[in-house]
């Protein structure tokens, strides 16, 4: 007999709830959950095909360990003894630095992503670490650490309630929304419009999203700082500036003016290729609205000057007085996250706490480049990274020059992967440890709570039972733990969370201004419940947060514990987004620095890109509605139709170069070459072409049949890694220069 239980969908950063019908062990359908407290019912068709996903037949159901050079299937003990052998002695003999660790994007999709790695990490005490931030976000955190205090201090609009949306290099009708997490993203631009708000997106391309503004500019790609600028130039040039309330805790006014001197409208409309009448109006409409909110995506980030493009967004926020406030830009208060702290000067946030080995690229928020990670595998000295512990990621294809990147990891001394798939990065590792299938783990989303449009809670046990040749994916990365740190063996991975608990508690009762101090720590994690390490940590983390019951203080009766939010399958609505102003900044002076040093330092570089001759065609990428970067693929459901890897070229650029519709071309920049089939297509301007990210399945040694038989081309195989957004140390994927040749 069917039967149905919940399940947050992990296919995207919408979090939508699902119904799942399942028959045995088996997911046969999905359906948007209408008793969600978020999403409402609302799914897409990554979420429908939930089940497709799930019983993928080329999932792999057991570890493989690489013996006489072949991946072979091994039990979980022969996988954990090989890297307990390998990584310890490679630490022991060259040092800690010897290790890299590579965190793909699907880590912020489940429990284990977010609870292990920060452990992994500080066991092995390598700052060899990358992830996919500097792949896509990292440009919002710095601009957000420079002017706040707190990278992770991320504003997000409040789409429910603004009566004007400017989106800047976001296609959220098709992304369904990133560093903004809101079910049904589409429907909620719609809302905006039908209760008499603006929308206005900025786009090289005519997207899904575009088609619903009121008005769409297409400038050039990689122009987005500028037309930022010029925006707050004229508000604070027509003083049409008014921070209102923000005033007070703010710095760098008056400095902030002198410092957007030259980006006038007329100065930046040749290098944006935007009138500087059309310009100088939407800053004067942004200025009149009754509320506002300005947001930037990836289009934005993955430029040469995106951290400025990122600090601008908020500069415009700021100006208008749009900044923590009902209608504009407000920061979330996720159930799992640090209570709110008295307001007042905190330690700040510092850039370039060391460098890479080889190319001396500045940390940031504790992370090398990506970019970075093949020069250090392959260049020879002390720190070469010899083991590499992949998590949930795919470089190979995400990241510049694959190919470089695949014959580095290639000469690795040992290498680890945590991943369902043999694709193209894990082929080349000598362990590989399959996470189940998302039916069989737990979810709660501790990131993108963080970036929700709405406070709420909720969490998910696995809707089918762990098979009993499995491990949960939050065991298999203790006993990852457990196995680099020398203690293979000699602890339950149960020993991991009571670690970590630990550590909690002991800082939580030692800070004097906790309501805790001074009760006993062990007292304390012995009223933690849950079935397992991750419950009694989310359970620990809930208690703890902004909306905790304070292990059942008198004054917070009410307040959430696991126990209370497994009372609520669908969740717990927490209210809509309120001002947090300024207890959240922890910056050294205690106020929103508006002209940080770093940003003003790179100003100039900006200044620079006005007088710069433009190239005559460049490339973006896109995404499509069912695709997520490299790790969808695979699923028959969510191939064809508009998801294809095709290289749009605009109708009068094709004329030009002689390139006809459904024909081939051959697409060369820093990198390389690579060909791929024409689109011809107005939905892109003219002197911009774009190929879509993720693609390129079609190397030896992987087991992705699907993906296998339309394998596309990476689009970031066209880069060599040289070009860097300078403060985060962000790969240009967007707005490169290419050169096109038509083949026959």
């Amino acid at each position: 007999m069917p039967r149905t239980a919940p399940r947050i969908c992990p296919l995207c950063e919408a979090t939508c709830g699902l119904t799942l019908t399942i028959e045995g062990t088996t997911v046969t359908g999905a359906r948007g959950d209408r008793d969600d407290v978020f999403s409402r019912g609302f799914i897409c068709p990554k979420g429908a095909a939930f089940g497709a996903l799930d019983a993928d037949p080329d999932r792999l159901r057991t570890p493989l360990v690489r013996r006489a050079g072949r991946l072979r299937e091994a039990t979980w003990d022969e996988a954990y003894d090989a890297v307990a052998a390998a990584v310890p002695a490679l630490v022991q003999d060259h040092g800690p630095q010897a290790v890299g660790i590579v965190l793909g994007n699907p880590n912020v999709h489940t429990m284990a992503g977010a609870l292990y790695p920060p452990l992994l990490v500080n066991t092995l005490g390598t700052r060899n670490l990358f992830t996919a931030s500097t792949l896509d976000q990292m440009p919002k955190h710095v601009s957000s650490g420079l002017l706040f205090g707190d990278p992770f201090a991320i504003p997000v609009p409040d789409l429910d309630r603004t009566d004007f949306l400017l989106l800047v290099g976001a296609n959220p009708v098709e992304s369904n929304g990133s560093l903004c997490t809101a079910p049904d993203f589409p429907g909620r631009l719609k809302a905006l419009r039908a209760r008499g708000g603006t929308l206005v997106v900025v786009d090289p391309r005519r997207t899904r999203t575009a088609k619903l503004a009121d008005t769409h500019l297409a400038p050039r790609p990689g122009s987005d700082a500028l037309l930022l600028a010029a925006l707050a130039h004229t508000l604070l040039a027509e003083k049409l500036a008014d921070p209102g309330a923000l005033t007070e805790h703010t710095e760098g006014l008056r400095e902030l003016a002198d410092a957007l001197g030259s980006f006038t409208p007329e100065a930046v409309a040749p290098a944006c290729d935007l009138p500087a009448d059309r310009i100088r109006t939407l800053a004067r409409e942004l200025a009149a609205a009754p509320t506002a909110a300005v947001y930037g995506r990836i289009g934005s980030c993955t430029v040469e000057h995106g951290t400025l493009a990122s600090w601008l967004v908020d500069v415009l926020n700021i100006l208008t007085g749009n900044l923590d406030r009902p209608g504009g830009a407000l920061f979330p208060l996720p159930a799992a996250g640090p209570r709110p702290r008295p307001a007042g000067p905190g330690r700040g946030f510092a850039l370039g706490r060391w460098h890479s080995r080889v190319s001396g690229h500045p940390e940031v928020k504790s992370e090398l480049p990506t970019a970075a990670l093949a020069e250090e595998i392959e260049t020879p000295g002390e720190g070469r990274i010899r083991a590499l512990i992949a998590i949930a990621a795919n470089p190979v294809l995400s990241a510049p020059d694959g190919r470089r990147l695949d014959a580095a990891l290639a000469g690795l001394d040992f290498m680890v992967s945590v991943d369902p798939y043999l694709n193209e990065t894990s082929r080349h590792a000598h362990v590989v440890l399959p996470p189940p299938p998302p039916s069989q783990s737990a979810h709660h989303d501790f990131a993108f709570n963080g970036f929700a449009v709405r406070n709420q809670v909720r969490y998910t046990r696995p809707a089918v039972p762990l098979e009993a040749d499995r491990l949960d994916e939050c065991e298999i990365h203790a006993r990852l733990v457990l196995a680099v740190s020398g203690m293979h063996g000699s602890a339950q991975p149960s020993a991991v969370d009571d670690m970590a608990i630990r550590a909690a508690l002991a800082k939580e009762t030692a800070d004097r201004r906790s309501p805790l101090h001074g009760a006993d720590p062990a007292a304390l994690a012995g009223q933690l419940t849950g079935e397992s390490g991750p419950e009694r940590r989310l359970d620990l983390m809930l208690r703890l947060g902004p909306y905790g019951d304070l292990f059942g203080a008198a004054d917070r009766p009410e307040g959430l514990s696991l126990q209370r939010l497994l009372a609520h399958p669908h969740g717990i609505d927490l209210g809509p987004l309120r001002p947090r102003l300024p207890g959240l900044l922890r910056t050294r002076s205690g106020r929103i620095e508006l002209l940080p040093e770093p940003i003003a330092a790179e100003l100039p570089g900006l200044r620079a890109a006005l007088a710069a001759r433009p190239a005559a065609l460049v490339l973006v990428g896109r995404r499509h509605l069912r695709s997520n970067n490299s790790w969808l693929h695979n699923v028959p459901a969510l191939t064809g139709g508009s998801n294809r890897c095709t290289l749009q070229v605009h109708p009068a650029d094709a004329d030009r170069l002689g390139l006809a519709d459904g024909g081939r071309a051959r697409v060369t920049a820093d990198g390389g070459s690579l060909e791929a089939p024409v689109e011809v297509t107005d939905a892109v301007r003219t002197g911009v072409v774009s190929l879509p990210h993720g693609w390129g399945h079609d190397r030896d040694g992987t087991r992705l049949a699907v993906a296998g038989a339309e394998p596309g081309v990476n689009v970031n195989q066209l880069l060599d890694g040289t070009r860097l957004d300078p403060l985060s140390g962000t790969a240009v994927l967007n707005g490169f220069p290419v050169t096109l040749t038509p083949l026959p």
